[in-house]
């Protein structure tokens, strides 16, 4: 992984409003924006990025490039996906919604050839407070310090955030890993990048209701990983046998004629974790305390 301030990052789709404001709010947050990719409008300049109709004419021009944050129609994800790697390009943050899952699983199976990481979709991406932001992550939520966190919802992202920032806990990098049924990278994936990341001495994983990938990562944390961590699980506290996980979850109970029970996941989940003696919290408000806990354990 190569996120640093010289990183050199493009926007696929930077002429789209939304896709605009997000690559001002990199740059304003000190991201190397070296250039937007809109098919047909090469040769312009937009406030103040210059754009080109592809991505191998950008590369040509700026040289070797290291991430692409995709901002385009879902539909149209994949092909900008695949022009990326096709250029070289290592690094994918797609923040777009609901890309197709055939799209997705064609994508992660070109990823996997070329030893490319893809963050997404659905996602808000990766900050590395004051130093960059690849991604949507609202900058005020952070600050600098030794706490890395890896999340499968973007709105916990920030508020776990802002609860290690009131405590003065500051973060050496956030990862919103999506929040569609299909995502690029895992929960292991980044487990391992912020075990070797010199900036992290404690990892905060928050997870979700559905699948099993928190029960999967409790495992491999305790079998692999050296550095203290503290889970969260959403929905902890959610009415019994309502609907308020993931659509995806409730569509698959539906279609096998099942009615969705989150809160026997959320507890399996949770055991997971504490039979690996990994503390997690009940609410946001209670990691900061369990983060200080651990990392005084730590230097005893």
């Amino acid at each position: 992984m190569n996120l640093t301030r010289d990183s050199k990052v493009i926007v696929q789709g930077v002429t789209e409003k939304i896709s605009t404001q997000i690559a001002l709010m990199m740059k304003s947050c000190g991201t190397n924006v070296v250039a937007g990719i809109s098919p047909g409008e090469g040769g312009k300049e937009w406030h103040g990025i210059p754009v080109f109709s592809l991505v191998e004419q950008a590369v040509a021009k700026v040289g070797i490039i290291d991430t692409s944050v995709i901002v385009m129609p879902a539909y149209q994800v994949l092909d900008a996906a695949l022009e990326a790697i096709a250029s070289g390009l290592k690094q994918i943050v797609i923040v777009t919604e609901g890309v197709p899952p055939l799209d997705m699983v064609k994508l992660l199976r070109k990823a996997e050839a070329t030893e490319t990481l893809i963050v997404g979709p659905n996602c808000a991406g990766i900050i590395v407070p004051d130093q960059l932001l690849v991604g949507t992550h609202p900058t005020e939520f952070y600050t600098p310090g030794p706490i890395g966190i890896i999340s499968r919802s973007n709105t916990l992202t920030y508020e776990v955030a802002w609860e290690l920032t009131k405590s003065r806990l500051g973060q050496s990098i956030s990862v919103s890993l999506g929040c569609d049924p299909i995502v690029g990278s895992s929960f292991l994936q980044w487990l391992q990048i912020l075990d070797e990341d010199e900036r992290t001495e404690l990892i905060v994983l928050i997870g979700e209701v559905e699948g099993a990938s928190e029960e999967i990562a409790a495992s491999y944390i305790s079998e692999t990983i050296d550095k203290p961590v503290v889970a969260y699980i959403s929905g902890t506290y959610a009415p019994i046998n309502q609907n308020h996980s993931h659509a995806n979850s409730l569509i698959s109970a539906r279609v096998a004629g099942e009615k969705y029970d989150s809160n026997g996941e959320i507890e399996s989940k949770i055991a997971a974790f504490e039979a690996v003696k990994i503390p997690v919290a009940k609410r946001p408000s209670d990691i900061p305390s369990l983060v200080r806990n651990s990392l005084q354990k730590k230097y005893i």
